[in-house]
């Protein structure tokens, strides 16, 4: 996705310096071709199985996205009432769309089975009575899969597991077979299969064979117990490289295949949930340095992106590879410089004692592997504008989100009459 070009760093074939001049920074920059060749890798280790792909939309939402992706024949995993909405939005048919979510309302349950979801991933015994609720009072009935929990540490961050006991997600896999047969007892509810989700940015196979085995036992009980499963939910999580690892991450081909061999000879249809693979590497923050400053035994790159802007690094202490646009030459020397925003909090840093060879007021820096997690977790923090998106297809590129202005912020703000 990302290569020098007569020494300027491009996507695919466009300059990221043109994109600063026409857009202004800080800017997300995606490429086309990379979202379609990281989907093509699942596609072509899961051809002999019954399968959906479908994209984890809270990686990266934005609706030129998930257009391109439902082109490529894309299913979507949505985790709220917008997500669904966003999809339709695109032309998705409701058939594509599976609904997962630990905290589903009433409001949201509606609006999924008025659109006709594929199935809804249910993660507790209350859920499933209000779906219950809900479906009976459309005179509908709710396809679902129940969420296990199979308190399986994933090795990941903290903050991104959801396959342990202590985290809030699915249901205890001791109360598995109670909570099929309460679903089996409703006349709202249609069991159709079983879904599992460990945590995000997983690097290691362990976990998911663990996880993997967890499901074939269940669906083999499960279906001793009369109840028809049909469809593998399996989630997602599969990581990345951010570029500071001591080993090379899983591969979808070692991840597919501990799917094919754990899931053989179920006759299952098999889902998977890739968000962070498809799009963490397919896009880029781009920003401008604003200042080098002199601090106390160290120098600080100040640059126009912040942590509103890509909050990664502030909340998951998450290391990106920082890139400066102009192809450095490699006996340049190398200094030692802070990167940070200009949030007023000590939080707002991109990167600490970062070796870079000599940077300027003015350069251009790139923020790699930002497309997933990054725009769609930005906020207005400082009243510092929403930072816009751009999409690169071979020698174009188009925004497929304005940043809006100062005025527009402002204004959605309504001052009472009695102020």
């Amino acid at each position: 996705m990302l290569s020098y070009i007569n020494g300027s760093l491009h996507v695919e074939n466009v300059s990221l310096r043109s994109v600063a001049n026409s857009v202004c920074t800080p800017v997300y920059v995606y490429s086309s071709s990379a979202f379609a060749s990281r989907y093509h890798e699942f596609e072509v280790e899961l051809t002999d199985l019954d399968y959906l792909i479908c994209y984890a939309m809270k990686a990266n939402s934005n609706q030129a996205i998930l257009k391109l992706l439902a082109n490529l024949g894309a299913g979507f995993d949505a985790v709220s009432g917008g997500e669904i909405a966003r999809a339709l939005s695109v032309g998705v048919q409701g058939e594509k769309i599976v609904f997962s979510g630990v905290g589903k309302t009433h409001k949201e349950m509606k609006a999924a089975l008025k659109a006709g979801v594929r199935h809804i991933n249910v993660e507790s015994e209350v859920e499933l009575a209000r779906l219950n609720e809900v479906a009976i009072s459309m005179g509908k009935v709710a396809p679902v899969a129940v969420r296990v929990n199979p308190d399986i540490d994933a090795k990941t961050h903290s903050k991104i597991a959801t396959g342990k006991a202590e985290n809030k997600f699915g249901v205890p896999k001791a109360r598995i077979r109670e909570v099929y047969q309460q679903a089996a007892a409703m006349s709202g509810i249609q069991i159709v299969g079983l879904d599992i989700h460990i945590g995000s940015q997983l690097t290691e196979l362990a976990p998911y064979q663990s996880a993997f085995r967890v499901v074939r036992d269940l669906v083999l009980i499960l279906r001793a117990d009369g109840h028809e499963i049909t469809r593998l939910d399996l989630g997602g999580g599969l990581g990345i490289s951010y570029g500071n690892e001591c080993n090379p991450p899983l591969t979808p081909a070692e991840y597919c295949a501990a799917i094919r061999e754990h899931m053989v000879g179920l006759d299952c249809e098999i889902e998977i949930e890739p968000g962070r693979y498809i799009a963490g590497c397919s896009g880029v923050l781009l920003t401008e340095v604003i200042y080098i400053k002199q601090g106390q035994g160290r120098s600080f790159i100040v640059v126009d992106a912040a942590m509103n802007d890509l909050i990664r690094p502030a909340m998951y202490d998450a290391w990106h590879k920082i890139t400066p646009i102009t192809e450095p030459n490699a006996h340049q020397t190398q200094y030692e410089y802070d990167i940070v925003g200009p949030v007023c909090e000590s939080s707002d840093t991109f990167a600490v004692k970062r070796s870079l060879p000599l940077i300027e007021q003015g350069n251009l820096l790139v923020v790699e592997a930002a497309g997933a997690y990054g725009a769609v977790m930005a906020s207005e923090y400082n009243t510092r504008p929403m930072v816009p998106e751009v999409l690169v297809k071979q020698d174009n590129f188009a925004v497929i989100r304005e940043r809006p202005t100062i005025d527009e912020i402002i204004n959605r703000d309504k001052v009472p009459a009695w102020l």
